[in-house]
């Protein structure tokens, strides 16, 4: 059978609260300029309101002026969505703790997940959010995706637990190996030290 093969995600879409309150925190608290804004199409009840999370792709949020703000926790039934990550540099990434403080917000404090660093904290509407820093930069040509299957294979074949930046370390060495030649694979190595 063949595939629908993606590229990418397009955009997410995420039922809000009324209109400012998704402005405050996708704009407001996460930075997320506000771009476009129509009715939902498909509930003229509904707004619909579109925020860049930083890479051009979309999220995007319906808004109905009749719903309020409830900080329980979303459903993590089978089949819901237990929480959206969102990319953040190591600079933003060491504020996150104070800004959320400064805030009120709550949130995990920081989470050592061995490839990046994570926190989470929860939307108005009580959706759990991952912000989520790397802890590699993958090297000219690759994605963050083929260092995280190489150092995946490395892991494996070690019999490790669980990713570690070795595994990273390791990775990024043979990815950049297979990617560029170098003058000196053409003599016998030697080791210097």
């Amino acid at each position: 059978m063949r595939k629908l093969q993606t590229q990418g995600v397009h955009h997410i879409t995420l039922t809000g609260a009324d209109r400012q309150t998704s402005i405050d925190f996708w704009e407001g608290v996460l930075g997320m300029p506000f771009i476009f804004d129509q009715p939902n199409l498909d509930n003229p009840d509904e707004g619909h309101l579109y925020f860049d999370p930083g890479d051009g792709r979309l999220i995007t949020i319906f808004t109905n002026e009749t719903r309020t703000p409830v900080h329980n926790r979303t459903p993590t039934d089978p089949g819901c969505v237990h929480h959206v990550a969102f990319n953040v540099s190591h600079a933003t990434f060491s504020q996150v703790v104070e800004r959320l403080n400064e805030r009120g917000i709550g949130h995990s404090g920081p989470k050592d997940r061995g490839f990046m660093d994570s926190i989470y904290f929860k939307d108005p509407l009580g959706l759990l959010i991952e912000l989520a820093c790397y802890r590699f930069e993958p090297p000219f040509g690759c994605s963050h995706a083929d260092v995280m299957i190489e150092a995946h294979r490395i892991r494996v074949e070690r019999g490790d637990y669980n990713i570690a930046e070795i595994h990273l370390a390791d990775a990024l060495e043979r990815l950049v190996q297979r990617r560029q030649q170098s003058l000196s694979a053409d003599r016998a190595p030697r080791n210097p030290y």
